[in-house]
């Protein structure tokens, strides 16, 4: 049994109490799995308890375990924010167990485990009972980066940006070009159209918000990561 702690703050770790936070029109929970301390999120539509499952990253059985628990096997998609191994190890498995199809970026769909049912764009949105998330695509960590954006029944906007913002920066690139699309990206269409209390669910580690982080762009410009 995954014990699932409803005093959400955001920390969790690997082996420990999931959290889930309840916001207007959703229940979104959060999970850490492996040795890398990747984020599996859920998030479910509260009036119809629709659900989708962010990065199958790791420990296949204790993510089954969680939906089980919470979902009762009202996942309608799983939805892979990149192609790094670590945010995608279970992702066989549990996409198989669950038999639901999964989703990703057409750019870094090929090294994926299973072959994405729905090939996701920048713009377009995910339907989840009476929720609606929108797919915003992150060029720089790897070619085919997503986020989803979740505006909730109170008008908050929640960010599920996988490896391409934490607090303290944007994520890992290996070029300079590659810095430069990855911070030009997350500048427009992050910081530029969503608000200072837009929440930040990374796919490592603890939450943010974009108001927090937003005095730090400029050091991040001129540091180059």
């Amino acid at each position: 049994m995954v014990t699932v702690d409803r005093r959400y703050t955001g920390q969790v770790t690997p082996g420990g109490d999931a959290q889930q936070r309840d916001v207007p029109g959703a229940h979104l929970v959060k999970m850490a799995v492996g040795a890398m301390n990747n984020n599996t999120y859920l998030v479910q539509c509260a009036a119809t308890d629709a659900t989708l499952l962010i990065d199958a990253a790791n420990e296949a059985d204790r993510i089954l375990e969680l939906v089980n628990q919470e979902a009762e096997g009202r996942v309608e998609l799983i939805v892979t924010t990149h192609q790094h191994p670590d945010h995608w190890w279970a992702l066989a498995d549990v996409a198989g167990a669950l038999a639901v199809p999964s989703a990703a970026h057409p750019l870094d769909a090929e090294p994926l485990p299973v072959t994405p049912d729905r090939l996701l764009a920048d713009g377009e949105t995910i339907d989840l009972g009476e929720l609606t998330l929108t797919i915003i695509h992150l060029r720089g960590h790897t070619p085919g980066s997503v986020a989803l954006a979740l505006v909730d029944g109170a008008g908050r906007t929640h960010l599920f940006t996988g490896d391409s913002l934490f607090p303290g920066g944007v994520g890992k690139t290996h070029s300079a070009e590659d810095f430069d699309s990855l911070f030009t990206d997350v500048s427009t269409k992050l910081f530029d159209r969503y608000p200072d209390d837009t929440v930040v669910y990374p796919g490592h580690g603890d939450d943010t918000t974009l108001g927090a982080e937003r005095p730090q762009l400029p050091e991040w410009r001129a540091r180059g990561w």
